[in-house]
Order: C-alpha cells, then sequence, then structure tokens
C-alpha cells in the first residue's frame, strides 16, 4: 500500500463529493445553510476525513475502525441528500447524480477495507 493518501482512490473521490457538496449548500439561504446545509457539508466532510486520519494510523484494525466512521458519514450524507432534496433545496437530477456518487464511493470504500491489512497479521 502507498504511503501517500493522495494515492487512494476513495479518499479522492470522497473529497471531490465534498466539494461538490459545498458549492450546491452554498447557493442556498441562510436558513438552509443553517439546518440542512451545515450537516450535510460535515457529513460529506467527515467521509474523507475520517479515511485520512485511518491512513495515518500505525495498525490495520485502527485503520479499519476509521474506515467504518466513514461508512457512517457516508450513511448520514444519504440522509441529508433525502432530505435536501425533499425539501426543494436540490433538484432530482443533482439529487440522483450526487447520490450515484455516493453509492460508488460507498462500494469502492468497502472494498478497501477489505484490502488494508490483507495478508498481514493485525
Amino acid at each position: 500500500m502507498s504511503n501517500r493518501i493522495e494515492e487512494i482512490e476513495v479518499y479522492n473521490l470522497s473529497e471531490a463529493f465534498a466539494d461538490k457538496i459545498w458549492f450546491v449548500v452554498l447557493k442556498w439561504d441562510f436558513f438552509a445553510k443553517d439546518t440542512v446545509g451545515k450537516q450535510i457539508a460535515r457529513s460529506a466532510d467527515s467521509i474523507g476525513a475520517n479515511i485520512a486520519e485511518g491512513f495515518g494510523r500505525f495498525h490495520y484494525k485502527e485503520n479499519k475502525n476509521f474506515c467504518y466512521f466513514s461508512r457512517g458519514s457516508i450513511i448520514e450524507t444519504k440522509g441529508w441528500l433525502k432530505k435536501a432534496k425533499t425539501r426543494s433545496l436540490i433538484d432530482d437530477e443533482t439529487y440522483q447524480l450526487l447520490l450515484q456518487q455516493l453509492e460508488t464511493i460507498h462500494l469502492k470504500l468497502n472494498i478497501y477495507i477489505k484490502f488494508i491489512g490483507k495478508g498481514k497479521n493485525d
């Protein structure tokens, strides 16, 4: 495994996704930003942040644990996306695009979790 977080695909995808969320939320009015916007931006940012924190840990088990936190943030972000759509903060096309990207990150994170420590003694 690489020693550079920038070479981990799921990390790069999660960071790009979080940036997309940020720029979507910036267009909302104050109330929407202050309620749903803060929550969805935090949960989206948390996906990559937990991958990075786990990557920096010495033990594989710790790395996996932070990836599990990241997976929880993916599920939380899905919930906030649904709320944003239901409350007409994003249109259906944007919702579907973001949801598809989040599903890809989820799938790749699961693959990464299986890869961590493979062939090593934890």
